[in-house]
């Protein structure tokens, strides 16, 4: 839904003389049929003009006589064609705007909307809190729901509590306390910035007597996955995936419109509904057999009941996702992530900028690649691990306390990130020398993207030895990446870098929203995860089993993939 404080443009175009008595006719004859005569009506009259259908999310252009499906995009044609941008949904009663791509909000066709389905309501002798789900639907007058309106005294305390729903001028959602949090709901943000500051003030009694409580409960999103035989390391990744803010925004918003030829094919669809069922109040644990069944579809590597790696399954999941996100089954369209804009990319990709310099003529050649994740060494690897530098003395460096021998989160950013000599036996050839050359390799991030995971590679896989790394790993709550961006780089070279002091100016800040950990060994072993709920309130997933945990319980696990979100997001 568009921001109400921005609306829709091209509405005025349609408020002219005698609209308001337009738009209750369509209201009372095609949307909300309360009387026996206009169901009838409806039922005759409310088809596809194009393909004759009866379903399809059927809408009503508000310029002309015509219906049409909204699915099959038989609507969006005739709005292309008669440059009619407006239609409205005949089961919700939404306002489509073809022009914004998206159903919009407007004060004035709102309060029409409300007043004339609650004249239904009374026709039919029904009260919106006993309609069911079927009645609504077959008898015309829409789903069973009522948008929550605070009371006076709800106001009252929201005024005495500004700082609580604070909105930073370059956040592009309304939040609670931080945008990282993912107790902020974006796809309802006039409800969920409010209700939990004002469930603390408002006494049980009163809170008992509201929809509120109600609300806020079944838009918890915990539930339990049902093992399907050696699947936690699917059900630790849905867990974090699910409780991603964005992600969740995206999906309960109904953005998703499906280009796949099959839908039932299309894992983004069985993602849209694996959301639905954890916002969905339940407290039964839920069985993502179909979703396991399209996961052995798309990624036949993944099949079988033996144990995956639950860093492979995040990357193959991704890639489903991504490009049935652009209606492409077998990976030929939308193979290069970089020039992509779909929900995936949006959050997971970043940028990682690869500097090759000469050690001849120090030329640079300077190369950028899209990622998803960032895969980190750590000590106890065959893999030469550099001394601890700053911090190992048992100060705080990025938030960490480094206790002596320590390796921390920033010790292995940092090795990541240093220039590696790549040695007489790599030679590249220089553009400038026009020869081959010796060189080093330097890694930075050019492009931070919204959802940082970080991957800790604990199994070894060699041709001598496979095994598991058990070193413990000090990562924070919250993470500055500025010390390992490109610019942060090229400042350094030019002497003018300095180590940013005000963290809430901090674009490259990010909050800590879901650990994965595995525990056994590299044959036998098993994944849980940590979610993060509410601010500093914290969760422990183990296949169905759900409960609470502490900040320590967390921060001492011995972490395998850590998700981190950007605290503040910029227009662009």
């Amino acid at each position: 839904m568009s921001p109400p404080a921005a609306g829709c443009c091209h509405v005025t175009g349609f408020k002219v003389e005698n609209w308001k008595q337009n738009l209750r006719a369509i209201y009372q004859c095609f949307v909300w049929s309360g009387s026996a005569e206009t169901r009838k009506r409806k039922a005759k009259s409310c088809i596809c003009h194009m393909c004759g259908a009866h379903l399809n999310r059927l809408h009503s252009c508000l310029y002309c006589v015509f219906f049409g499906c909204f699915t099959k995009k038989h609507i969006h044609e005739h709005a292309k064609t008669k440059r009619h941008n407006l239609a409205i949904d005949l089961l919700y009663g939404g306002i489509y705007c073809f022009m914004c791509q998206d159903y919009i909000y407007d004060k004035d066709m709102e309060q029409i909307a409300k007043e004339e389905q609650r004249k239904a309501w009374k026709l039919q002798a029904f009260t919106p809190t006993v309609v069911s789900h079927y009645q609504c639907t077959m008898t015309g007058i829409g789903e069973k729901y009522s948008t929550w309106e605070p009371t006076k005294r709800e106001l009252e305390l929201l005024r005495h509590n500004p700082k609580r729903r604070k909105i930073t001028t370059n956040c592009t959602i309304g939040r609670v306390l931080q945008i990282g949090d993912p107790d902020c709901l974006c796809a309802f943000p006039s409800v969920f910035t409010c209700c939990r500051e004002i469930l603390t003030e408002i006494d049980q009694v009163e809170a008992q007597q509201t929809k509120l409580v109600q609300w806020v409960l079944m838009c918890q999103g915990l539930r339990g996955l049902i093992n399907l035989g050696n699947t936690c390391f699917m059900n630790c990744i849905v867990q974090a995936l699910t409780h991603t803010p964005l992600l969740r925004d995206f999906f309960l918003s109904d953005r998703h419109k499906c280009e796949m030829q099959s839908p039932s094919s299309c894992l983004v669809c069985e993602m849209s509904t694996l959301f639905q069922e954890f916002y969905s109040g339940h407290r039964s644990p839920h069985i993502p057999y179909r979703l396991l069944h399209l996961v052995w579809t798309h990624a036949r590597h993944l099949a079988g009941y033996e144990q995956q790696d639950a860093h492979e399954f995040l990357i193959a999941a991704l890639d489903v996702l991504h490009r049935h996100c652009k209606g492409d089954d077998n990976g030929k369209k939308a193979n290069n992530p970089n020039h992509c804009n779909c929900i995936i990319d949006q959050i997971f990709t970043g940028g990682l900028q690869s500097d090759v310099t000469c050690q001849v003529c120090h030329g640079v050649s300077t190369t950028i690649d899209p990622f998803w994740d960032i895969s980190l060494d750590l000590p106890g690897s065959s893999t030469p691990f550099w001394p601890l530098s700053p911090g190992s003395d048992g100060s705080v460096v990025n938030g960490e306390s480094h206790v002596s021998g320590t390796t921390t989160l920033t010790d292995c950013l940092r090795r990541f990130t240093r220039p590696e000599h790549l040695g007489s036996s790599a030679k590249i050839k220089c553009s400038g020398c026009h020869s081959y050359q010796e060189s080093t390799k330097q890694l930075t991030m050019k492009k931070l993207p919204i959802v940082a995971c970080f991957h800790l590679k604990r199994f070894e896989h060699s041709a001598k030895l496979r095994r598991k790394i058990t070193t413990y790993v000090s990562f924070p709550l919250e993470l500055d990446m500025t010390p390992f961006m490109a610019s942060s780089k090229e400042s350094r070279m030019n002497g003018q870098y300095q180590q940013p002091t005000d963290s809430l100016n901090n674009d490259n800040k990010y909050s800590l929203f879901a650990v994965v950990n595995h525990q056994g060994t590299l044959e036998s072993g098993h994944y849980t995860s940590f979610i993060r709920q509410h601010k500093d309130q914290w969760f422990k997933c183990d296949d169905a089993i759900i409960t609470k945990a502490s900040i320590k319980d967390v921060l001492d696990s011995e972490g395998y993939l850590l998700f981190y979100h950007k605290q503040f997001l910029e227009y662009e």
